[in-house]
C-alpha cells in the first residue's frame, strides 16, 4: 500500500530540507516520528507535516480500497526535496549599489508504504 505527499513551495532551502529528510528515508513511520519531533533543525516541523499527510493518504486509499492498515506497519519507503521556484530580493549595499538576496522554496515528497513490500 503505497501513498505520497507532496509539500510544495515550502519557504526553505532545499539543502536545510534535505538534512532532516535523509534521517528518516527508510525508518518506520514511528521511528520517523521521533527523530522528527526531537530534531532542532527548523525543516523537522515541514517534514513531519508531510509525513503525517502521507500516513493519513494511506489510510484513505485502504479505506477506500476496503482494508485497514496499521501504522505500525507502515515505513518511509522514499522521501526526497526538490527545488522549487527562488524569490527573487535586493539589498542595499554601500556607495548606492544592490546585492541580490535568494529567497529559495522547496518541494518536499515523502512516500510511505507497508513493511512486507
Amino acid at each position: 500500500m503505497k501513498a505520497k505527499a507532496i509539500a510544495r513551495y515550502v519557504r526553505m532551502s532545499p539543502r536545510k530540507a534535505r538534512l532532516v529528510v535523509d534521517q528518516i528515508r527508510g525508518k518506520s513511520v514511528n521511528e520517523a516520528y521521533a527523530i522528527l519531533q526531537y530534531s532542532k533543525k527548523g525543516a523537522a516541523e515541514s517534514v513531519s507535516k508531510t509525513l503525517r499527510s502521507a500516513v493519513a493518504n494511506a489510510q484513505d486509499k485502504s479505506q477506500d480500497e476496503g482494508t485497514l492498515v496499521d501504522v505500525d506497519e507502515l515505513m518511509v519507503a522514499a522521501a526526497f526535496v526538490d527545488e522549487g521556484p527562488t524569490l527573487k530580493r535586493w539589498r542595499a549595499r554601500a556607495q548606492g549599489r544592490a546585492a541580490p538576496i535568494r529567497k529559495r522554496t522547496s518541494h518536499i515528497t515523502v512516500v510511505v508504504d507497508t513493511k512486507d513490500n
